[in-house]
């Protein structure tokens, strides 16, 4: 019972998509939809297993994959320190909150022309893409999460003399890490976003690439593929950032007690 307990989301998160994945399949099996527009697992796996051993799916994800890396590096390295300065400096806040709020509810397909004028189909352009995407959540969920700092902790720590770094180290960085990590499966959400949408109108491979030329040629299966592999990604991504989360979990300042 204590491994089942441990285990407890992931087996019942795994037995929701075992149970969603075999009730896809029975209904693609029974062709009540045409197979020009729908198909099942068994056949969607199939084809990704032909399309990795002709190398052309590892293709794909090389050129995603180095998008997505840069981009969301990028966002993760400016967007933490931003917040951090917009939460911890209140008329920074004001002034740099109003431009991300902004940015953040403008969609970023809409810069996609401009930057594409600026820094060509290439490399940099998708990496553009995915750091708008990404950026913004970051920032913002990481300034929401220092402005929940206990003022118990804060005078008791100015009360000892200690500076500002030791305070931003030792209490508002640990405080923050839950809304630094939202902030970053967000982002995470938002940058994938940003890489297809990219490849869907810039670009000569990657996994939007993949899925705008296959649904263009009704290969139904490739279309499944890309979608798969994204999904998939994102999953693996945010429980990485969830076991990380965990892990730091008793980095955080005990909350205060209640009177």
């Amino acid at each position: 019972m204590g491994w089942i307990t441990r285990h407890e989301r992931l087996l019942i998160g795994g037995a929701t998509i075992g149970a969603f994945l075999a009730a896809w399949e029975v209904a693609g099996r029974t062709r009540l939809v045409s197979r020009i527009f729908f198909s099942h697992p068994s056949a969607i796996l199939a084809a990704g297993a032909q399309m990795w051993g002709s190398g052309e799916l590892a293709q794909h994800l090389r050129v995603s994959g180095g998008e997505f890396a840069l981009g969301f590096l990028l966002a993760a390295v400016i967007g933490i320190p931003l917040g951090l300065a917009a939460g911890w400096a209140p008329r920074l806040g004001h002034g740099v909150e109003p431009l991300l709020s902004a940015f953040y509810a403008t969609p970023r397909v809409a810069f996609l022309p401009l930057l594409v004028l600026w820094l060509g189909i290439g490399l940099w352009s998708k990496v553009a893409v995915v750091l708008l995407g990404a950026i913004f959540p970051i920032a913002i969920n990481t300034a929401a999460g220092v402005r929940t700092v206990s003022h118990v902790h804060l005078r008791v720590a100015r009360s000892f003399r200690a500076g500002q770094l030791h305070v931003l180290r030792t209490i508002v960085l640990p405080t923050s890490v839950p809304f630094v990590i939202a902030g970053l499966r967000l982002g995470i959400g938002r940058g994938l976003v940003g890489v297809v949408v990219g490849e869907l109108h810039a670009a000569d491979a990657g996994i939007g690439f993949l899925i705008a030329t296959a649904g263009a040629t009704y290969q139904i299966e490739k279309v499944f593929v890309g979608i798969g592999v994204l999904a998939a990604f994102g999953i693996t991504c945010n429980e990485l950032l969830a076991r990380a989360e965990a892990r730091v979990e008793r980095w955080r300042p005990l909350p205060d007690r209640p009177r």
